[in-house]
């Protein structure tokens, strides 16, 4: 997932990136030529490319890459994974944990590839409804397995830090499809991954 080192950042969108950073500095009354401030939209620059790194990234590529047959149908769960993303609406961090279970259908992913498959999606400019569809549909559409189900908590710094300042919300998104869409097979997973959600 992570870039090799050597092209790690896209050079002309870095600079292009750079000079609008040390634009947005001015125009918000400082002085991007202040020593504190002088290397600041470089970094900002290539911050905003590395969390926004999955739009050169392929989810399908991802589990094709490590996809396995196997003859088992057993709900596989990868839970409490962590992500960091960007609220496209104000461009503020939100951040929590992914819960994603899926019922193979005769093929299997590396346990890892569950986890790049969130960061693909969290690593652009989102909201947790669609991260939380998104991630299920990748699945889906690249295993053809006989149900999948995500669970995202998180909390959002555009509720936290600014318009109601709401420090303590936490947002809880679901999708499921195929077997998950039937109540005993959710609640089996709901029950499961309960032990985080209370």
């Amino acid at each position: 997932m992570a870039y090799k080192k050597e092209d790690k950042y896209n050079e002309p969108v870095t600079q292009a990136l750079i000079q609008h950073y040390q634009q947005v500095i001015a125009q918000l009354g400082e002085d991007p030529q202040r020593e504190g401030l002088l290397k600041t939209p470089e970094r900002v620059a290539k911050a905003m490319q590395v969390l926004t790194q999955g739009y050169q990234m392929d989810a399908h590529e991802i589990i094709n890459s490590a996809k396995f047959h196997e003859d088992v149908s057993e709900m596989i769960i990868v839970k409490d994974i962590e992500l960091y993303s960007l609220c496209e609406h104000h461009m503020l961090p939100f951040f929590g944990r992914a819960h994603v279970a899926y019922i193979p259908n005769g093929w299997i992913t590396g346990l890892s590839k569950i986890a790049r498959v969130v960061d693909v999606y969290s690593h652009r400019l989102q909201v947790q409804e669609r991260l939380t569809v998104q991630i299920m549909n990748a699945i889906k559409e690249t295993l053809n397995p006989l149900g999948v189900a995500v669970v995202i908590e998180a909390k959002h710094l555009c509720m936290m830090m600014r318009g109601v300042q709401k420090q303590n919300s936490e947002t809880t998104t679901s999708a499921f499809d195929g077997e998950f869409q039937k109540n005993s097979t959710r609640s089996e997973f709901l029950k499961l991954i309960s032990a985080r959600l209370s």
